[in-house]
């Protein structure tokens, strides 16, 4: 009581003592109000107001950190819709130009073709003029021959006919033999001369013709040299970028080629080597090298093309959603996947053509489906709420496979995609962008 009535008059000076009269009916009554008791109710009522003021700071603070992640997150989505439709633009236009070099390949093809036949063709022609030719000029060399023969001929008679003139009197009966045997003879050899004169010509105009023959020969092979080389150029371009697209995602090309034509060994139809006539030159020889080489480059395009329709290439998850977890370190562990985050339920497909390995509970993992693909490569899908395949089972790519959930070691609804390749998990978005930079 003392120590009270010692805070009391302490507190005296500032905080007086107050009295509340309480009236009622014909009684009055009050209430006093010590310094104490004015102090107490002065303290409780400052906490009460310095908490109200932290709550509702806290409150403010909360919603205007709520409403800026929510903007950051509307415009990354934004950012990556955007990103999505830039390279659905590029993958068009990358599957437009494919199919326009696909198209001049063709019609390149076709030229190709017709410039062999024409080439043959007058390969052939050539031949027959040279043999032709050949016939004339011996002919011709006959004719001269004889010609030559007839000419010694004629003056051997001349000169008897003189001689026996000279030495006895001429009988009619022998001066008319030898007219007749001189004009048979100078008729032959105004007949020798007409076809050495013929024959000349003839040898010309096949001289002439062999030129125009060779000229428009070596035209075509000029013309078949420059389609070659637009389509070694060609086919050059079209397997740069799938030769890219396989180094991006770790697997050496090479072995890549060599497993699948194990697969692949059989021989014939379009793709054999040109051949070309026995008798052609070094400008034909060249031509074929080319032409094989293109067939080559070919067959390596078409052996890619195999290859990427065994890969694990698409997107699992083909409805709305957003990427959580990169491939790579988290939280001092390695995060061998990434992360898709979508509402449960939704529906998860196989990236490519395989055979389901597994399809169960796995620590961890949850629900997951393991599918082992062509070229030692094995995808991987897990937290999944249902899984609708079993061991064993064939699939396609973009068959449907389970539904996402959030199932095993998971904070929510979300599916962890994995790729391996021999066994060594690597980053399944460079997958992804390799399909969708090449496709």
């Amino acid at each position: 009581m003392r120590i009270t009535q010692s805070l009391n008059s302490a507190l005296e000076r500032w905080l007086p003592e107050q009295r509340l009269f309480l009236k009622s009916g014909d009684t009055t009554r009050f209430v006093r109000l010590r310094p104490m008791t004015q102090m107490a109710a002065l303290g409780g009522t400052a906490i009460v107001l310095g908490w109200t003021i932290v709550a509702s700071s806290i409150l403010v603070i909360d919603a205007v950190s709520a409403g800026s992640s929510r903007d950051h997150s509307q415009r990354a989505q934004g950012a990556f819709e955007q990103r999505l439709a830039a390279l659905s633009s590029e993958r068009d236009a990358r599957a437009a130009e494919a199919a326009a070099a696909q198209n001049r390949f063709a019609v390149a093809l076709n030229q190709v073709s017709q410039m062999q036949s024409q080439l043959l063709e007058s390969e052939t022609r050539r031949r027959e003029l040279e043999t032709g030719l050949g016939i004339v000029q011996s002919t011709l060399h006959d004719a001269v021959t004889a010609k030559n023969a007839a000419q010694a001929e004629a003056q051997s008679l001349s000169i008897a006919i003189n001689g026996e003139a000279a030495v006895s009197v001429p009988e009619s009966g022998r001066n008319e033999e030898f007219r007749v045997a001189l004009d048979i003879l100078t008729d032959e050899l105004r007949q020798t001369a007409s076809a050495r004169t013929t024959a000349e010509q003839e040898a010309q105009d096949a001289r002439q013709t062999a030129e125009a023959v060779r000229i428009e020969r070596d035209q075509i092979v000029a013309r078949n040299d420059e389609i070659l080389t637009q389509l070694e150029e060609a086919v050059n371009v079209s397997v740069k970028p799938l030769d890219d697209m396989f180094r991006s995602v770790g697997m050496n090309p090479d072995d890549i080629l060599r497993t699948v034509r194990r697969g692949y060994s059989g021989q014939g139809g379009p793709l054999n080597p040109i051949s070309y006539s026995s008798s052609g030159d070094a400008a034909i020889t060249q031509g074929e090298a080319k032409a094989n080489e293109i067939l080559i480059t070919l067959d390596q395009v078409n052996t890619y093309r195999i290859a990427v329709e065994k890969m694990p290439l698409a997107m699992p998850v083909r409805t709305a959603f957003r990427f959580t977890s990169p491939f790579g370190h988290r939280w001092g562990r390695a995060h061998e996947g990434i992360d898709m985050a979508a509402p449960s339920g939704t529906p998860i497909h196989a990236t490519g053509e395989g055979t389901v390995v597994f399809a169960g509970w796995q620590s961890g993992y949850g629900n997951l489906i393991k599918i082992q693909h062509e070229l030692g490569t094995e995808t991987r899908y897990g937290h999944l709420s249902k899984i609708r395949v079993r061991v064993g089972q064939k699939v396609s790519r973009g068959s449907l496979i389970g539904d996402m959930g959030n199932t095993g070691r998971s904070t929510g609804s979300h599916l962890h995609y994995e790729v391996r390749v021999n066994g060594r998990a690597v980053n399944p978005m460079s997958f992804i962008k390799a399909a969708q930079n090449v496709f």
